[in-house]
């Protein structure tokens, strides 16, 4: 099953890391946070990716293409410019299909331009900047099971500030940072069927606000429901986070 990550946006609200690099290519424990992302799908057996390149794009052109020489050593015959890899490393079944669409495209646009490589079979998206403990085997199975057009991965985030709970002036309950029980939010791994291709109108058709609304409306959407972690990289705040989780030895999205 093939898996596409949005990898193109501009992440303006990470400035402090993305004025030289894409977002997705901002590094969590000296890893990518995309290559973070990929890990737990391939976790689950998912090893075949779409990557829809814009912002940068070219920086994570140039990850793949050498990816192997990242990994091994090697030696470079200058002469002739032959290279010599010796070893191997544990991504060498994945199958990475790198894919411009375009600098201004919305996240709809960006699926519908990566459609000649999907197939006429479901697929599965996520967006290049957010992680979680999700049970993708589960989900799609979830999905399977409904029968439906789409299906969106519902997640409940933890709250920016700490929660309180007081009576007559003395402190009952102090929590920090509690998760979020007032409602569900679009988590970011989806399953979705090819006819929803069809449903793209062209580059400005968001995923967001065009996409998902139309299939809420035409009960074609199901949540699967993901009470564990998840964090979506969207500040340098939660950046920071999720680097000293990983440092500390205690990711939470580190299932493999």
């Amino acid at each position: 099953m093939k898996v596409v990550i949005l990898a193109g946006g501009l992440g303006t609200r990470l400035r402090e890391e993305t004025e030289y690099k894409p977002k997705p290519m901002v590094e969590i424990g000296g890893r990518p946070i995309i290559w973070h992302i990929m890990k737990t799908y391939a976790h689950y057996g998912f090893e075949d990716f779409v990557i829809c390149l814009g912002y940068k794009g070219d920086m994570i052109r140039d990850y793949f293409l050498n990816y192997k020489t990242r990994q091994c050593d090697f030696t470079v015959h200058l002469g002739a410019g032959a290279v010599e890899v010796y070893g191997g490393h544990a991504e060498a079944s994945w199958r990475v299909t790198l894919v411009e669409t375009g600098m201004s495209t919305a996240t709809g646009g960006r699926i519908k331009r990566v459609g000649p490589y999907l197939g006429n079979s479901p697929f599965m998206v996520t967006y290049g900047d957010g992680v979680a403990d999700i049970d993708l085997g589960r989900q799609l199975e979830f999905h399977r099971q409904r029968r439906l057009l789409g299906t969106v991965t519902g997640v409940r985030p933890a709250s920016r500030y700490g929660e309180l709970a007081a009576n007559d002036g003395l402190v009952r309950i102090f929590q920090e940072k509690p998760q979020v029980h007032t409602g569900w939010i679009n988590g970011g791994f989806l399953t979705l069927e090819p006819a929803v291709l069809d449903m793209i109108s062209g580059d400005d058709d968001s995923l967001e606000s065009g996409l998902l609304p139309r299939l809420a409306r035409e009960g074609q959407l199901a949540m699967y429901e993901h009470c564990g972690f998840w964090q979506c990289m969207d500040t340098y705040r939660e950046y920071t986070q999720l680097e000293e989780a990983w440092n500390r030895g205690a990711a939470p999205w580190k299932v493999w």
